[in-house]
C-alpha cells in the first residue's frame, strides 16, 4: 500500500525537485530577473497582487472601522500625505514623482483605485504597509487614531479638486494663518524650514479652529523643544510628528520653539447648546478641585495660570477641545508617550471617564489664552 502511494506521489516530487533545481541553478547563475525596468509578466503581476490582496483582507478581516465622516480627520492627515505619500502616488493636480515611476511595481495613483479596498483593509495597508512595493509601515505604531485619519483622508481623496486638495494639504496656512511658502527661520548659522510647521500650525502657531491640530502659539519654549525632541528620538508616539522632528537638528528645534513661544494665541471660544452650562461647570470642577474620589488632583496645579508652574508642562487655556480630547484619551490608552512627564498624566487619564475628559476639554477651550510670559 505505501508503495502504490509513493507511486503515485513521486511524478508530482520529482517535478517540485527539478523547479527547486532551476531555481538555485537561476540565482547561482545571477539570471534572476531583478531589474525594475523590466517590470513584471502579466503572470507575475497577477500571482503577487492576487497573493497581497488575498493576505490584507484575511488579516484586515477582525478590524471594525470607526465613523469616518469627521472633517477633522480628513484635515489631520492631508498635510502629511501632500508632504510624504504624493511624491509617489500623486493627487488631484499633482503627478508622482518621475523617479518613482521607475519602480516595479509602480505605485497606485490613490485617487483613482480606492475602490477595490474597504476602510479596514486600507487601515491595514496604511499602518503595516506592504512588503515588496516600497510602501512602508505607519512610523509610530501606537498611532492608529492617526492611521484612520489617514484612511478617512483617503476615501475622500477621489472626489476632491485640485484646488480643494490644495486648500486640505495647505491646511492652517491658507486659513489666514499664516503662508505656507514663507521659508526659513534663521538662528545664527542655523537655518529651518518653517513650511510644513505652517501647513498645520498656521506660521502664528494657533492651528485650526476645529481642533485637527493643537494651538502651540505662547507655550513655552521649554515645552515646545521638549515636545519636538521627544517626537525626534521616538518617546512621543506620532508617525505625522516624528517625520518631521527628526529632519531637524537642535538648533533648529529652538529655532522653531522660540518662533511660536513668542507668538499671541487667541481667545478661547465660547460654547453653546442645551447641555451647555452643566458640561462646563463639572469642566471647571475638574479643573480647579480635580476628583478627590477617583485620585485626580486639579488640572489648573501644573496647567493653570497661577505661579509657579513648570514650563515643561503645557499651558491649556484656551487650547481647542478636540486636541484636549485626543490627547486624553491616548493617554488612557498608553499610546501617547511624551516627556519624562508623560507617565504623571497616564496615571491620572486612567481615572477620568469619556464624560469627565470631555467637560474638562471643553471647559478650558472656552479660557482665554495668554502667553507663559503674561502669567
Amino acid at each position: 500500500m505505501k508503495l502504490r502511494r509513493l507511486r503515485r506521489l513521486l511524478p508530482g516530487l520529482l517535478v517540485t525537485v527539478a523547479v527547486g533545481l532551476v531555481g538555485l541553478l537561476l540565482v547561482a547563475t545571477g539570471r534572476i530577473p531583478v531589474a525594475a525596468s523590466a517590470g513584471h509578466s502579466a503572470i507575475a503581476y497577477w500571482f503577487l497582487h492576487s497573493a497581497m490582496r488575498e493576505a490584507v483582507q484575511a488579516q484586515a478581516a477582525d478590524i471594525t472601522a470607526p465613523p469616518l465622516d469627521d472633517p477633522i480627520l480628513v484635515q489631520r492627515a492631508a498635510p502629511h500625505f501632500d508632504l510624504n505619500c504624493a511624491p509617489c502616488h500623486g493627487a488631484p493636480g499633482v503627478q508622482g514623482s518621475l523617479t518613482v515611476a521607475g519602480a516595479t511595481p509602480k505605485p497606485p495613483s490613490l485617487a483613482h483605485k480606492l475602490g477595490e479596498w474597504r476602510a479596514r483593509e486600507l487601515f491595514w495597508i496604511v499602518k503595516h504597509g506592504i512588503k515588496y512595493t516600497g510602501m512602508p509601515a505607519w512610523p509610530a505604531q501606537e498611532r492608529e487614531d492617526e492611521v484612520w485619519a489617514m484612511v478617512a483622508f483617503l476615501e475622500r481623496l477621489p472626489q476632491l479638486s485640485p484646488d480643494e486638495y490644495r486648500r486640505l494639504a495647505d491646511g492652517a496656512a491658507v486659513a489666514g494663518r499664516g503662508d505656507a511658502r514663507l521659508g526659513d527661520l534663521s538662528s545664527g548659522s542655523a537655518s529651518t524650514d518653517i513650511e510644513p510647521c505652517t501647513r498645520c500650525h498656521g506660521r502664528d502657531g494657533n492651528g485650526t479652529g476645529d481642533g485637527a491640530f493643537p494651538r502651540i502659539a505662547g507655550q513655552s519654549e521649554a515645552y515646545l523643544f521638549a515636545a519636538l525632541a521627544a517626537y525626534a528620538g521616538g518617546a512621543r508616539h506620532s508617525g505625522i510628528m516624528q517625520v518631521q522632528a527628526r529632519s531637524l537638528d537642535r538648533q533648529q528645534m529652538r529655532a522653531l520653539a522660540r518662533h511660536y513661544a513668542a507668538q499671541s494665541p487667541r481667545v478661547g471660544r465660547p460654547q453653546h447648546g442645551p447641555d451647555a452650562g452643566q458640561r462646563l461647570a463639572r469642566g471647571r470642577r475638574i479643573a480647579e478641585q480635580g476628583l478627590p474620589e477617583r485620585g485626580v488632583p486639579a488640572c489648573d496645579s501644573c496647567h493653570g495660570a497661577a505661579p509657579p508652574r513648570n514650563p515643561a508642562f503645557p499651558l491649556l487655556d484656551g487650547q481647542h477641545a478636540n486636541y484636549l480630547v485626543q490627547q486624553l484619551q491616548l493617554f488612557r490608552q498608553q499610546r501617547r508617550g511624551g516627556s519624562p512627564y508623560a507617565g504623571l498624566m497616564s496615571f491620572i487619564a486612567e481615572r477620568l471617564d469619556e464624560r469627565a475628559i470631555r467637560d474638562v476639554a471643553l471647559w478650558y477651550a472656552t479660557r482665554p489664552a495668554g502667553r507663559l510670559d503674561d502669567r
